[in-house]
């Protein structure tokens, strides 16, 4: 069963889009007809005089901006051991000025009155006895209770990690503000497991969903490839109706971070998830 009310719980992750400006990115989310937005607000912070008014162009252009997104410092994605290494608020080297930096976004949040921020937290121990379990965990406590003390609900994006870790993670965390994005490619980009499995352990923390495929990789070790939605090893059918059955009705926000026709890939997977039948 496809969810009701679908087109108007998608949305378009504004990264995705690689705009220069705020007007920009409206002009590309008038051109895909889907007015809403997850938005990137790292450059809020990094470029207020292009980006600091983006709360108002994008009001005045017709566009809702459904939740914001945040990056960590000196995240290296080339490989899945450089990612560990380096990924979300897990390296010590970086993590004072991210904290510092989560508290302008959580600030910069709630001045957007957004209610949801996601971010990959970086790689979770397997094993709540791992030094590094209780550092991160602690961490985490610090970034979700500067959101919620906005009122904002924080997210981790899932796939670094099986979905039955994170789970353990998050009932050991006990925060209610603080869940999952979940996206089904990237359980297949970091091959952690079935899409599908991963979302109903999951379900009970879902704050926000992403539309992004994939395909595994043949190389163990390696990446996985990101495709076109609908192209991939996702079962989108198998998808939505466990959302259908969970009675999730929260945002959908189609993602893309690879090729060179994005708007049209964005506007293909819009097309494509409305087509679904239940």
């Amino acid at each position: 069963m496809i969810p009701t009310g679908l087109p108007e719980r998608l949305a378009v992750c504004s990264w995705s889009l690689q705009p220069a400006t705020p007007a920009e990115l409206a002009r590309h989310l008038a051109e895909i007809g889907i007015p809403r937005v997850q938005l990137a607000l790292d450059p809020l912070r990094d470029e207020p005089a292009v980006w600091g008014d983006a709360g108002k162009i994008l009001a005045a252009a017709g566009v809702e901006i459904v939740s914001g997104m945040f990056g960590t410092i000196g995240e290296d994605y080339s490989t899945l051991e450089s990612i560990k290494e380096t990924g979300g608020i897990v390296p010590d080297a970086t993590w004072e000025q991210n904290l510092r930096n989560i508290e302008t976004i959580a600030a910069l949040a709630a001045e957007l009155k957004l209610p949801l921020v996601t971010f990959h937290a970086g790689f979770l121990p397997h094993e709540p006895s791992d030094p590094g379990y209780a550092k991160l965990r602690d961490r985490i406590v610090l970034a979700a209770d500067l959101f919620a003390a906005h009122g904002i609900d924080l997210a981790f994006e899932t796939g670094q990690e099986t979905a039955e870790t994170l789970a353990r993670f998050l009932t050991d965390l006990a925060m209610p503000n603080v869940g999952v994005n979940f996206d089904p490619a990237n359980m297949i980009l970091y091959a952690k497991g079935d899409p599908i499995d991963a979302l109903r352990t999951l379900r009970p923390w879902l704050k926000q969903c992403h539309i992004k495929d994939a395909v595994m990789t043949r190389v163990p070790g390696t990446w996985g490839e990101e495709v076109a939605a609908g192209t991939g090893e996702v079962d989108w059918e198998a998808f939505f109706a466990c959302l259908a059955e969970t009675g999730y009705d929260g945002n959908l926000a189609i993602e893309r971070e690879a090729g060179d026709q994005r708007a049209a890939d964005i506007r293909a997977a819009r097309e494509y998830v409305l087509g679904l039948k239940g």
